[in-house]
């Protein structure tokens, strides 16, 4: 009696898929991990960045309706 391809295809599919987490944990081995103190500076980095861009964005928008107003009310 022959193999069904599904029963062929069950432990392919577990061989590729235990190939894959031992690639996974791997390449995740060689990751270079922030300390705890790079971690806040970089954090505080963006934090500040983000608040940055937030105020250029926020005056631009408040330059913009202001001038569109005052062109509305002028008609």
């Amino acid at each position: 009696m022959s193999p069904t391809t599904k029963e062929v295809a069950a432990p392919k599919k577990q061989g590729r898929l235990k190939t894959f987490f031992k690639g996974v944990w791997s390449e995740l081995k060689k990751v270079h991990w922030p300390t705890k103190k790079q971690l806040i500076n970089y954090t505080c980095v963006v934090l500040v960045a983000v608040f940055a861009i937030a105020l250029v964005i926020s005056v631009f928008d408040w330059i913009t309706s202001t001038l569109i107003n005052l062109l509305l009310n002028i008609a």
